[in-house]
């Protein structure tokens, strides 16, 4: 079959109209995504007629990776099978290529991450050069080195970090507590900060917060997320950052680096791994995507 001659898709367009009682907005949309697809196969010269389940994903990929929602590439797929089942009811074609592609709405949200240079610019944003930078030098350098949620860094109080053996306690969701390590850089920035910037914000007063805002009182969500947001532009980033971000990163990290999901998983403070393979999810789409970058038949 040759989309050239475009008859297959007018009698397609009719059949919806006489058969199925559709409106014409409604056709006109079905063939508009139609439309689409055969000037895609274009490109890899390929037909409606003899496209492969692999040219459809391919397309699909395109449109994900131009912005086009999930919601957009669904009702296309849908479009596709429509046609495809038609072809076949027709005796037209035999294979139905949409076969087997999963729905675009089941497409699970990959988590934005901070890559290994983004993470050092980031983290050494901070001069230190006053209370304020030390501070904040220690909040960054905890964040990433536990990948706590922005709340739980906010909460910690002195009693819940101990330096001497390395690692914190955290209180998480569920009221659950966690022990999670920080490692030697954390450790010799939570010092600096202890001895020589946290006491500027007490002001003769006494919290039993770890990290204090300019008035001596607990760090805010709102605070700290200005912390990064202040930082992120000093350093360049300029993809969206939330503590969150460098929550993903850390954990991305760890896996990239051979850690194993049950050790990550512990460290996040997931109830069920389920949430943490997300993250496996990340390491194989960027192999994915460095393989169609650099691989001369991707």
């Amino acid at each position: 079959m040759s989309e050239g001659k475009n008859s297959f898709v007018r009698i397609y367009a009719d059949f919806l109209v006489s058969e199925k009682g559709l409106s014409h907005n409604t056709v006109s949309s079905y063939v508009s995504d139609i439309a689409k697809a055969a000037e895609e196969l274009k490109k890899s010269r390929r037909s409606l007629g003899d496209a492969s389940r692999e040219d459809l994903l391919k397309i699909m990929r395109r449109m994900k990776e131009s912005g086009l929602s999930s919601r957009s590439i669904a009702r296309w797929l849908v479009s596709l099978r429509q046609f495809y089942k038609f072809l076949i009811s027709e005796q037209i074609i035999k294979d139905n290529p949409t076969v087997n592609i999963e729905n675009p709405k089941t497409w699970k949200h990959l988590p934005e991450f901070l890559n290994y240079e983004e993470i050092e610019k980031l983290l050494n944003a901070p001069a230190m050069t006053n209370p304020s930078e030390l501070r904040d030098k220690a909040m960054l350098e905890t964040l990433y080195a536990t990948g706590l949620r922005a709340s739980e860094i906010i909460s910690l109080e002195l009693k819940d970090v101990k330096i001497d053996a390395g690692f914190l306690t955290c209180m998480g969701k569920g009221s659950k507590e966690r022990i999670v390590p920080i490692g030697d850089t954390c450790t010799a920035i939570l010092r600096i900060y202890l001895s020589q910037g946290r006491r500027h914000f007490l002001n003769k007063r006494a919290s039993p917060f770890l990290f204090l805002n300019s008035r001596g009182g607990k760090m805010t969500r709102q605070g700290f997320w200005k912390i990064i947001k202040k930082y992120a532009r000093q350093a360049g980033i300029t993809k969206p950052l939330s503590p969150h971000t460098v929550r993903h990163s850390f954990a991305t990290h760890l896996l990239a680096h051979g850690a194993d999901l049950r050790s990550v998983q512990m460290m996040l403070g997931h109830s069920d791994i389920s949430t943490t393979q997300i993250y496996t999810h990340i390491s194989r789409e960027r192999l994915k995507k460095i393989f169609r970058d650099f691989h001369p038949r991707a």
